[in-house]
């Protein structure tokens, strides 16, 4: 399949310039122990060349010869584990053309749901149909916009996968098989955005759904259209807010929500313990407040990457963020080499402090040093 023609290269998208590890405000005050525990998360997904649910950039030979090394001293302590990041790597700020980078938050929802639709359980979330293709990044597909991700398989090739609204309007047939109903469709949205679930059955069991696919159409935020139109501004919304707008106006709630075209699908969990994080793009549970969403296109999973801004607590009250984190997730919103997503954990509280973080942050990646 012909390779895209954009270059996908960091350094193509934003100005890397060198620092010391001195340069980073409170480095030595963050806890490397925990940094170096998500580290290796990464590094034994490396080390045996595990599948990811959906691949980045391919690590360099520097990186995996650093993660074997970190793989052989399991259990370091903070000091240890932050001079293993000093000698083992270099950090560059990463400077976008808009001068600063943006960092946003994601998490786990928890929502009630049922295995089986009935009055209250309308709404589905839907397992991959047998006919999506994935199409590989970099790669194309004969008669495929080279802008989408996903295809549709038919007896005569390949043909654009349907949007949303198409979805939600029984394009799929038969294929549409759903894996369990939630009550609201701002529930099931609030799934598709976040991209996991913990869902609490009728039975009292717990339910986790995770990933399985998309349908490759481009994301639309329904949050920044919402503010466009002047139902909402920006500095005061909040996912409750926005939840209880959907849930308040069904029906221009409906036709917000397929300003959003893509379409995301499910599968249940069944392997992940209670204490797990969800399932990230690497293909391995997430460590909340330590696992960074990144633009797959340009970063390889397993790069750590400091971070130094402001992380709100309320609408009014922030605290200073200076944390190491590791790349291990991305997103369709996730696009640029300064965009990052911070992994919050699962459950409201968590939903609560994700939805309020849209802030300027000042990213720095650590590059292997060449072994």
């Amino acid at each position: 399949m012909p390779r895209a023609e954009a270059d996908s290269r960091p350094a193509a998208q934003a100005r890397l310039e060198p620092l010391s590890f001195g340069d980073l405000d409170s480095w030595k005050d963050d806890d490397h122990a925990a940094a170096f525990r998500a580290f290796l998360r990464s590094c034994r997904a490396l080390d045996a060349s595990a599948a990811e649910l959906r691949p980045a950039q391919a690590p360099e030979r520097d990186l995996l010869a650093i993660c074997r090394l970190a793989l052989k001293s399991p259990d370091l302590p903070r000091d240890e584990a932050r001079r293993f990041f000093e000698t083992h790597f270099t950090p560059f700020a990463v400077v976008p053309p808009a001068g600063s980078g943006f960092l946003t938050g994601y998490y786990e929802p928890e929502f009630q749901g049922s295995r089986t639709p009935d009055s209250r359980y309308t709404v589905p979330l839907l397992a991959r149909p047998d006919d999506l293709v994935t199409i590989p990044q970099g790669e194309t597909l004969p008669g495929i916009d080279k802008g989408l991700q996903a295809a549709r398989r038919t007896g005569q090739g390949y043909e654009p996968y349907p949007d949303r609204a198409a979805i939600e309007d029984g394009a799929l047939g038969t294929l549409a098989k759903p894996i369990v109903y939630l009550r609201e469709p701002g529930e099931a949205f609030i799934i598709h955005v976040q991209g996991s679930s913990r869902i609490r059955l009728t039975d009292g069991s717990v339910m986790r759904v995770a990933y399985a696919g998309r349908n490759g159409r481009p994301y639309t935020s329904i949050g920044r259209v919402l503010v466009q139109r002047g139902e909402m501004d920006l500095e005061s919304m909040t996912l409750a807010k926005l939840m209880g707008w959907l849930k308040d106006h069904p029906g221009p709630a409906r036709e917000l929500m397929r300003q959003n075209r893509s379409y995301i699908f499910f599968r249940e969990a069944n392997e992940l313990a209670p204490e797990d994080g969800p399932i990230g793009g690497a293909g391995f549970p997430l460590v909340p407040g330590r696992s960074l969403a990144v633009d797959r296109q340009l970063w390889t999973y397993g790069l750590p990457f400091w971070l130094e801004g402001d992380l709100p607590l309320t609408l009014e009250r922030s605290e200073p963020l200076r944390r190491l984190m590791i790349a291990q997730d991305t997103g369709s919103a996730i696009v640029g080499p300064a965009r990052g997503d911070f992994f919050f954990g699962s459950g409201d509280e968590a939903g609560i402090r994700a939805g309020l973080l849209r802030h300027a942050v000042r990213f720095v990646v650590l590059k292997p040093k060449a072994r």
